[in-house]
């Protein structure tokens, strides 16, 4: 299967992901570019987009980037530095870096930018490739 089907196969059956509005940018191995626009819903009490947010979007971006080979994988480790503050209607996008893959273990490093490329979360995440493959 192609890169760009199994990142369509994973969002078609990822409702937290299609719930966020994550829109798929570009598709390479290794390397998925995702974005969404903060709703008001996404905001905490201090009016700035809640943590989770660029952590959900790190986390499947680091998800579609890792499965885009055509093997399976799962998270098994990710921390997250909130850097700079998100607010309501800010457009926001990953920068993705596959720093290591074998056949087990992938390692990778996700920046968030928003619309003016100022870099508001730096996520690092590592995945188990399992032994089945994308059909």
């Amino acid at each position: 299967m192609l890169p760009e089907g199994i990142v369509q196969k994973m969002l078609q059956n990822d409702p937290y992901s299609q719930w966020l509005g994550v829109k798929i940018d570009s598709v390479k191995k290794g390397e998925v570019i995702v974005s969404l626009s903060v709703k008001p819903a996404m905001l905490n009490g201090f009016s700035i987009a809640h943590g989770g947010i660029t952590y959900a979007l790190s986390d499947s971006c680091l998800a579609f980037s890792a499965n885009s080979y055509g093997q399976q994988a799962v998270s098994i480790e990710t921390s997250i530095s909130h850097i700079a503050p998100v607010f309501e209607n800010d457009m926001l996008q990953t920068r993705v870096k596959e720093i290591s893959r074998t056949n087990k273990i992938g390692i990778y490093h996700i920046d968030i930018v928003n619309q003016h490329e100022v870099v508001v979360s730096n996520f690092k995440g590592t995945v188990f490739f399992k032994k089945e493959a994308w059909s």
